[in-house]
């Protein structure tokens, strides 16, 4: 199993609106992406100064699964939402 773990900072500009429609369109890859196997998104409660604003821990059966994934044309909607409305992102890709 590939896991993929992606953290954004939002931009303070209409934050709470961008997170809730970041999480909400995240949640709907599920169901466009046959490669995405699962996906959890969280919003952050901890203020803290090192603290992200939101997270994704996803699935895919193999690295290749999340080529295709990175590349899906529901996926880089998604992206583009996302790049608008936050100023720093970090991520890991790993297999278990």
């Amino acid at each position: 199993m590939t896991v993929h773990i992606v953290m954004f900072k939002f931009k303070d500009e209409n934050k709470d609106a961008n997170l809730k429609e970041a999480r909400e369109r995240l949640n709907a890859l599920v169901d466009l992406v046959p490669t995405l196997k699962s996906m959890e998104v969280g919003i952050n409660f901890t203020v803290a100064e090192r603290a992200f604003d939101l997270s994704i821990y996803s699935t895919f059966d193999t690295k290749e699964d999340l080529d295709v994934y990175a590349v899906h044309p529901a996926h880089l909607k998604v992206v583009e939402f996302i790049k608008s409305a936050t100023t720093e992102s970090k991520v890991v890709d790993y297999i278990l």
